[in-house]
């Protein structure tokens, strides 16, 4: 049985027509695919450096007066050694790795700050974690730099003393009533570029470590 040209005709429209909706469901799942592949890109680091930061905090060694294995915690607008500009938050934690080719223990200086990007055209700065290993030694530590995480706007470290949330928390400044670690960390970084009025990213941290008083405890007998 042959088809007549208007059969024909019929058929290769009905097939163009069903490979252009392939066509186009085709390009709309690859569009899907890149989108997704790029936010998950995109939120890698960022979780990344929320895991590292986190570990740093919950590993907080409380301040002890004369210690070389343990320091003061100091959070805001700080200075610190081996950083080159104003530091975000420094503190003492045994969050270091072992391993048989650095023979240092676990506790380790570490310090975040937000530096220059080292790519002039990229927006946001770069946040930086400096950390100094080798406490014991009688010359100043040697302190690593490690940059964490790229197109930064600006992060804030707030500190839960048990009442409220503060801006700034300094264990060296005994007049402020801040010579214990705080309760709680709240992390929170705004990322720039693109929609700049995004929601930040926030993350907190419960800190169990506390430091004993050296107050006394006086037992009234009758």
């Amino acid at each position: 049985m042959a088809f007549t040209l208007i059969e024909m005709i019929l058929a290769i429209g009905v097939a163009a027509l069903v490979l252009a909706a392939i066509n186009a469901v085709f390009f709309a799942a690859l569009r899907l695919r890149d989108a997704t592949q790029a936010a998950v890109d995109g939120a890698a680091p960022v979780e990344q450096a929320l895991s590292v930061m986190g570990r740093d905090l919950a590993c907080a060694v409380p301040p002890k007066p004369g210690g070389v294995l343990s320091g003061d915690f100091r959070a805001g607008a700080i200075r610190s050694a081996g950083v080159s500009g104003p530091a975000a938050i420094e503190l003492y934690t045994a969050s270091g790795r072992l391993s048989a080719s650095e023979p240092w223990g676990d506790i380790q200086r570490v310090t975040y700050e937000l530096k220059p990007p080292r790519n002039r055209n990229e927006a946001g700065m770069e946040l930086v974690r400096s950390v100094a290993r080798n406490l014991l030694t009688a010359a100043t530590p040697t302190v690593e730099n490690q940059r964490m995480l790229s197109g930064v706007a600006g992060i804030q470290f707030t500190c839960f003393d048990g009442a409220q949330w503060l801006g700034t928390w300094d264990t060296t400044d005994s007049t402020a009533g801040d010579t214990n670690l705080p309760l709680a960390v709240r992390v929170t970084i705004q990322m720039a570029g693109g929609d700049n009025a995004s929601a930040p990213v926030e993350l907190l941290v419960p800190i169990d470590a506390q430091s004993r008083s050296n107050a006394t405890d006086v037992v009234v007998r009758d």
